[in-house]
């Protein structure tokens, strides 16, 4: 069996992948260049992250294609339903890069909180003039302990949001379409567990005006979860992090309602025009902001990859069956 890892793989899944028997083809092969790349080298299993795009012109084109998989949570680059009618297995790793995903939210809520988006900015350029002046602008700062914390979906990521919430002190609320309980489990160094049942609830009005930290973390959508009527039920202050996706949060919206001062601040990780956010956004000063990076750290692409090459090696067992 042959692996294209065209968006890379760690060196552990590739490790694991090669003690099966399989061989793993580590190459980037362009967009345009895909199919006639599998056909050529006989390619069972096309391994793809967010910048390989799996549509139904690659799938047609490539009829000795086995397996699809998405290193990653969201699997909105690849026609799912389409490939499975053609026979063909698709995989992804949904829970391997959740923490990492969960702290990148609370890197940037802690940014916002204490303005060190701004301040790593101004530093550098006013830090030797004013930085009295600085000290002062920055002094409104807040806590996130005792602060109430939204979460906008309950899948993975959400539950490692809303466990890290918990263990910094917050309040906790979850926003769902249906009612969904969870038991959360929290794990301590010394050993011990605490475990927490969270119920969501369906009531956006109450969720909105109650929550002074919102955290989006849902698939991609066909429209908006957070636009000019969300924000008006929102309480003055809030600060709104999105790792979602691009498109579930309205960015011409959510710059009126900084200027207007419902928002204190907000983060991108995701944008509607990626990989060419608006200037505007990457402009304001508001607005904590980094290049969707929010599954990118050497532990989740660790776990990305062996997780990938665990599927693989099963799928090939029961093919070869």
């Amino acid at each position: 069996m042959k692996v294209l890892a065209n968006d890379g793989i760690s060196k552990a899944g590739e490790l694991a992948l090669q003690e099966a028997g399989i061989e793993i083809l580590d190459n980037r092969v362009a967009q345009d260049h895909v199919i006639n790349f599998i056909n050529e080298n006989n390619v069972d299993v096309l391994l793809v992250r967010s910048a390989t795009k799996v549509k139904q012109d690659i799938i047609d084109a490539c009829p000795g294609l086995k397996i699809i998989g998405r290193g990653g949570i969201g699997m909105d680059n690849i026609d799912v339903e389409y490939a499975k009618s053609k026979g063909i297995q698709v995989i992804n790793t949904p829970n391997a890069s959740s923490k990492s995903v969960a702290e990148l939210v609370f890197g940037h809520f802690f940014s916002l909180a204490r303005f060190l988006h701004e301040s790593n900015r101004l530093m550098p350029l006013e830090g030797e003039t004013h930085f009295n002046a600085m000290k002062k602008s920055f002094s409104n700062a807040y806590e996130l302990s005792g602060k109430t914390l939204g979460v906008i979906g309950f899948g993975s990521i959400g539950q490692e949001v809303v466990k890290m919430g918990i263990a910094l002190g917050m309040k906790v609320s979850v926003l769902t379409r249906k009612v969904k309980t969870k038991t959360l489990t929290l794990d301590f160094f010394d050993g011990q567990s605490v475990h927490f049942e969270v119920t969501s609830t369906t009531d956006s009005d109450e969720f909105l005006s109650n929550a002074d930290f919102i955290s989006i973390n849902t698939p991609q959508t066909n429209e908006y979860i957070i636009d000019a009527a969300q924000f008006e039920k929102m309480k003055d202050g809030v600060y709104i992090v999105n790792t979602a996706r691009g498109g579930v949060i309205n960015e011409v919206t959510l710059i009126d309602y900084i200027e207007s001062g419902k928002v204190a601040g907000a983060a991108l990780d995701v944008f509607e025009r990626e990989p060419n956010p608006e200037v505007l956004l990457l402009m304001n000063p508001s607005l904590s902001l980094s290049p969707h990076v929010g599954g990118n750290t050497v532990d989740a692409q660790e776990k990305i990859g062996v997780e990938l090459a665990e599927q693989i090696i099963k799928l090939q067992k029961e093919i070869i069956k």
